[in-house]
């Protein structure tokens, strides 16, 4: 109540614990329920950087790891490998959980503590529509989020199955407290019991991940954890002989080695398998313009990624078998086969067309642009190309055949990428003799590098029918088996068929020394009436790459740089200050219009949280308890704030609690599981947070605030009056 004029009015919607913190009897009800929800949105997004930093600050503790020593034998020098100290099941049901809960958790307590000790509306409100968020709209979101025809499975489904169990008990459990037993009343051991169902969820989730042990035997063995892709770390550091491996398979040797470490590094983190944290705090960070938890691409990046690896395409690859086809004038019509690979349960199209060069459409073959459309599960396709005969004499004349993207789909039509083979060279050959076989020329130069020599076999003066020519590799300097991969094969040319490779692996063994070693590669015994040709032996001599080799030491570094700028939490306050003043981390260069806006809008938040603790300190516990600690007082602050804004407009606080505060505490948790959803190989990281989350969050966010209530007022009824 105020006095105005003499009169006493009603100031209402003025009971916070701490809010308002001035008189607001002036303002009116539209002004204040106005400036209250901008003012609870604000609050929401300082409430995910805080619990941004208490998430790294978790991610920090639970990747604390210890050595553990395997014996070698008698003479030889025992090894080491490291291990978690921190069961991962035991992690996401309690730090984890903790984290990705914390404002509910500590809405409930301090609500309840203000209240006179009496329960309010808002904490279990915000618990049980936490729940709800988590169970429907967080499991649909992941079930779409699912890319293509891709399917997700639980890996850990015991650990599963007790969570879920547990998050059914869990509100069986309410119901039995406050209707069964003792209605709207909650006792002292009810409160106990709600509060000991947490470590039993814990030690029962523990069992289960253990495989139930003291119930069947189960062979002990020690695990590592396997992602898909290329691995390129080596005892927990950047490998120069896998990253050579990888850059050779890859198809982006034109970049800068730059780019190709960022590529690199890119790879490396999203093959990795990461905890609900990581997303966590991903998800935030896009929200908030903050530096992204993973090497952003550039667009020429990111179609290098696609090209490089198959599994990015989600609607499959396609290309041409192969890269260049000799036919005789007089072969009239031939088919080329278009092949697809990758995913094949879609329907794609994709432009087949014939481009000029020195033979020309209409006068040595007939033109083509046409359109051909792959069913699914439709792996081959045959276009016909058409050869124009005539009766003079030309020497050999090259057209292409051209794969293309086609544009203005229909809506039953998804996008297909091309495969590395899009164009073939077709030749025009004007002879019809079997021809004879040789060598290119008598020796080629390779580096140790190559990854595969590609020696090159011609037939000459004629293409007329199928021959065959066997080779052999002799060893010199350069021996099998430890420089090459030697040995003898057949080469097969079909009809008009007027080039082909013998391919030989060679080994590169990432010495630094100066070396030139060098074998020989024989042609004999050809079949199907062709004869040699006058160079039957080419000696391949292998040089070390020098150049190669400092690249790769460079890219390491450089790759390494990129995987460590990426961790999630910061080891001191000069880069976590230097991090919260730059929009996007500092990587201006991909750094979008959402990230200035929303680095402007944050700013304020971020610069003052950057003085808490950094991670790096003591192990992340003390981040984790000056965090935590700042959680609970702008968790405070958000309970006012949603507590006055709901009496402003008329909603009660159990309704507000449900939508407006649910709503924004779990967002960061959606965007975090289907990030996950869409990541990872299982779905444990995605749907399993929701049955662990939902559990927690009312054994602790109930069961801790029931107990110190329940304990306070038997305690006030026991002392004398």
């Amino acid at each position: 109540m105020t006095k105005n004029n003499g009169t006493l009015e009603e100031y209402s919607c003025s009971s916070g614990l701490i809010l308002p913190l001035i008189n607001e009897f002036t303002w009116s009800i539209e002004m204040r329920a106005f400036l209250y929800f901008f003012g609870l949105l604000y609050c929401f997004m300082g409430v995910a950087i805080i619990a941004e930093i208490f998430m790294g600050a978790i991610e920090k503790i639970t990747a604390t790891t210890r050595k553990v020593y395997l014996s070698r034998g008698v003479d030889q020098e025992p090894t080491f490998i490291e291990v978690n100290i921190w069961n991962d099941t035991v992690a996401n049901l309690t730090l984890m959980a903790l984290g990705s809960s914390a404002p509910e958790i500590l809405l409930s307590i301090i609500e309840i503590v203000g209240n006179n000790f009496e329960s309010g509306a808002l904490g279990p409100g915000t618990i049980v529509g936490s729940a709800a968020f988590n169970l429907m709209c967080i499991s649909a979101v992941c079930i779409v989020a699912i890319p293509g025809v891709e399917t997700r499975k639980i890996k850990g489904l015991r650990v599963f199955a007790i969570t879920a169990v547990f998050s059914i008990l869990a509100y069986l459990w309410l119901i039995f407290v406050l209707v069964g037993v003792s209605r709207n009343v909650v006792e002292v051991w009810e409160a106990v019991v709600t509060f000991l169902l947490f470590p039993l969820l814990v030690g029962l989730a523990y069992w289960a991940d253990k495989g139930f042990p003291l119930c069947w035997k189960k062979p002990s063995t020690i695990s590592a954890m396997m992602v898909d892709g290329p691995v390129l770390t080596k005892d927990g550091k950047m490998d120069p002989d896998e990253l050579a491996k990888w850059v050779r398979q890859a198809t982006h040797l034109g970049l800068t080695g730059e780019d190709a470490a960022k590529l690199a590094a890119y790879k490396l983190i999203m093959t990795k398998h990461h905890s609900h944290a990581w997303y966590r705090i991903g998800a935030t960070r896009v929200f908030t313009g903050s530096k992204k938890v993973k090497p952003q691409l550039s667009i020429k990046l990111q179609e290098v990624n696609r090209n490089s690896d198959s599994r990015y395409y989600r609607n499959g690859v396609i290309s041409i078998v192969l890269l260049n086809l000799p036919v005789s004038e007089n072969v009239g019509k031939f088919p080329v086969r278009i092949i697809r690979h990758g995913e094949t349960d879609t329907l794609v199209c994709v432009r087949v067309e014939t481009v000029d060069g020195s033979a020309v459409s209409g006068e040595d073959f007939v033109p083509v642009d046409q359109v051909i459309e792959f069913q699914p599960k439709e792996v081959v396709k045959e276009i016909m190309i058409e050869i124009v005969d005539d009766d003079q004499y030309e020497p050999d004349e090259q057209f292409y055949l051209k794969l293309s993207l086609t544009h203005n789909l229909s809506y039953k039509h998804k996008e297909v990428a091309l495969g590395r083979i899009s164009i073939m060279e077709v030749t025009i050959l004007n002879d019809d003799e079997p021809g004879t076989i040789t060598f290119e020329e008598r020796g080629i130069l390779v580096k140790e590098s190559v990854g595969v020599a590609q020696i090159p076999v011609l037939r000459k003066s004629g293409s007329d029918g199928e021959v065959s020519i066997r080779w052999r590799t002799i060893d010199k300097k350069a021996l099998s088996g430890r420089d090459f991969e030697g040995g003898e094969g057949v080469l097969e040319f079909r009809n008009a068929e007027a080039k082909r490779f013998i391919e030989i692996p060679i080994s590169n063994d990432m010495e630094t020394q100066m070396k030139d070693e060098c074998f020989e590669v024989e042609l004999y015994d050809p079949s199907g009436g062709a004869v040699l040709g006058p160079i039957t032996k080419l000696a391949v001599t292998i040089t070390n790459d020098e150049d190669f080799n400092a690249v790769m030491d460079r890219l390491a570094e450089m790759t390494s740089a990129n995987v460590d700028s990426m961790v999630v939490h910061h080891n001191d306050w000069t880069s976590q200050i230097k991090d919260a003043m730059n929009v996007n981390g500092g990587d201006i260069e991909n750094a979008t219009t959402s990230d200035y806006v929303m680095h402007f809008l944050t700013f304020g938040w971020k610069l003052l949280f950057a003085l808490v603790p950094p991670a790096g300190i003591w192990g992340g516990w003390l981040s984790f308890f000056v965090s935590l600690g700042v959680i609970g007082l702008l968790t405070a602050i958000v309970g006012d704030l949603a507590g006055i804004f709901g009496c402003l407009i008329g909603l009660d606080d159990a309704v507000t609690a449900i939508t407006f505060v649910a709503l924004g505490t779990s967002l960061p948790d959606l965007f975090a599981s289907r990030g996950a959803a869409m990541n990872e190989k299982y779905a444990d990281n995605a749907i399993g947070n929701v049955t662990g989350s939902n559990s927690v969050n009312v054994f602790l966010g109930l069961g801790l605030p029931w107990l110190i209530a329940s304990i306070y007022h038997t305690s006030m009824v026991c002392l004398p009056t």
